[in-house]
């Protein structure tokens, strides 16, 4: 048996040869010029912490804010007149493509954000009638209040109390925001709590196999050619045995959860999945739809406030005010225990804040399409047909040319008026939530939730970051993640009021 398992394994092999030889010759795999050859051997890393950062330095030096990155076939910008031309003036000619679904599609297989045409249209329309409802916005504030109230400030309480050696009281708040968002989509998407931020910090095999399956994923788009992990799927083997495995826990969990609505009934549930479920009968379609959602809204939010705590770490100055704003309009407010939705919405501070957190590390840093037909950008760059177009968002909020010459610098009031108010900037310079046709539906809603766990946080402790300190190193994958974790030491504040929370 096991003869006829390695002989079957050389027969795979003899045959698939020939089709990567001429796979090599008909890319320019041996490309020499410098970009090139420190993409292939990965000597940008002697100078720069991330592959963004050594991507961010040569979209500064290029007169058009664009490259070309020949051995993987990629252009890439950080030109807000090319993302506008991409995400809406040919918004017909840069779909998803076929190339980026297949690399998601054992995880999301038809859902939203891995598809185009008709199926991309059916679920956008539902989607954004959905997601614009009152009724919605008011389950999902309602369902995040809950878990901040009943689990990631008692959470946070328990270390803040503890006594001990350092190592002992250190929290990973990167872990914590994991759990609190893969709690809180799962709610809003589902109707399924899997209880991840439970005092006991439980291991949820749907959460690990979550972050397996999408790990996995991502580290397809990162080989050179697709041709690798094709092979190691058909032998099924190596990490593509483990992206087996992994998808099948997640989408027989979300089976379960949908046969288990279709028993009891859906109508009265105000979850994503329920409102779906009311016109569509197919279930591994269903499935799917509500996945791309999980995918979106859980690492995304986690990863987003992990950077704004990091941001904040050495800024008192930003943190007196954003607690002074709260302080004005919730104690004029009779002082109810938790802000309301329309108070959230007054305090123009905490949300610039929030704006330039993201600018400076967005949670998905680059995004991509691919051209269906000949083009040529805004820029005078030449894109032939199937090649790869990645926008970079943080680079472009790197840029001294969209900027201005701070633009490193954490500056909260670059977002307001001379009247402290809120001012948007113009979407195709700042795509952190996409721009034009292919907008973040749940953007609102992903602000709102940042504003209530910040505001929740800073009200009651003192955040002390103990590492990383100098420099964020991220993971390779579909969303940024701090290397390593965030990790930081939980201080009641003395301040802080008697009630539950604000």
């Amino acid at each position: 048996m096991e003869f006829s398992h390695h002989f079957l394994l050389l027969l795979l092999f003899t045959i698939l040869l020939p089709i990567l030889a001429i796979f090599l010759l008909r890319h320019r795999i041996w490309c020499n010029c410098h970009i090139c050859t420190a993409y292939q051997t990965s000597s940008w890393a002697s100078d720069f912490p991330n592959l963004s950062d050594w991507y961010t330095h040569l979209l500064r030096t290029s007169p058009t804010q664009t490259i070309h990155i020949h051995i993987i076939g990629n252009t890439v910008t950080a030109n807000p007149a090319v993302v506008e031309h991409i995400l809406r003036a040919r918004f017909d000619n840069y779909p998803k493509g076929k190339k980026f679904s297949r690399i998601l599609g054992d995880l999301l297989g038809m859902g939203i954000f891995n598809v185009d045409g008709p199926a991309w249209d059916f679920q956008r329309k539902h989607a954004s009638m959905e997601l614009g409802s009152v009724s919605i916005r008011t389950f999902a504030f309602e369902t995040v209040k809950g878990e901040i109230e009943q689990r990631l400030l008692p959470l946070l309480s328990s270390f803040a109390g503890k006594v001990g050696p350092e190592s002992e009281a250190l929290l990973d708040l990167q872990e914590v925001f994991q759990r609190f968002s893969f709690d809180n989509v799962c709610n809003f998407s589902f109707g399924f709590d899997p209880g991840c931020l439970d005092l006991s910090l439980p291991i949820s095999p749907f959460a690990d196999s979550f972050d397996l399956a999408s790990k996995l994923s991502a580290e397809r788009a990162l080989v050179v050619s697709p041709i690798v992990w094709k092979i190691k799927r058909l032998l099924n083997v190596g990490s593509e045995r483990r992206l087996r495995d992994a998808v099948a826990v997640v989408k027989a969990l979300a089976m379960d959860v949908i046969e288990h609505k279709r028993k009891l009934g859906f109508s009265e549930h105000g979850d994503l999945l329920s409102r779906f479920m009311g016109c569509v009968s197919d279930e591994v379609y269903l499935r799917d739809i509500v996945m791309s959602f999980v995918l979106a809204g859980r690492d995304t939010m986690a990863s987003a406030m992990t950077a704004f705590f990091w941001l904040i770490r050495a800024r008192l100055d930003i943190v007196s005010r954003i607690r002074k704003e709260a302080d004005n309009i919730i104690r004029n407010r009779n002082g109810q225990a938790f802000p309301s939705f329309d108070q959230l919405k007054e305090m123009h501070y905490l949300q610039a804040t929030v704006y330039e957190s993201l600018r400076l590390y967005p949670p998905v840093q680059f995004d991509s399409k691919f051209a269906s037909e000949d083009d040529e950008l805004p820029d005078g760059t030449f894109v032939s047909r199937g090649t790869r177009v990645m926008y970079h968002p943080y680079a472009m909020g790197r840029m001294e040319k969209i900027w201005g010459p701070d633009c490193m610098e954490f500056r909260p009031e670059r977002w307001l008026d001379e009247n402290g108010k809120f001012v948007h900037q113009n979407p195709y310079k700042y795509p952190v939530f996409q721009a034009g046709v292919r907008v973040c539906l749940g953007k609102e809603m992903a602000i709102v939730e940042m504003k209530m766990v910040a505001l929740s946080v800073l009200w009651e402790f003192d955040v002390v970051v103990i590492a990383p300190i100098s420099e964020l190193r991220f993971e390779p994958g579909l969303t940024a993640f701090v290397r390593g974790g965030l990790k930081v030491l939980i201080k009641k504040r003395d301040t802080a009021p008697n009630n539950k929370n604000i």
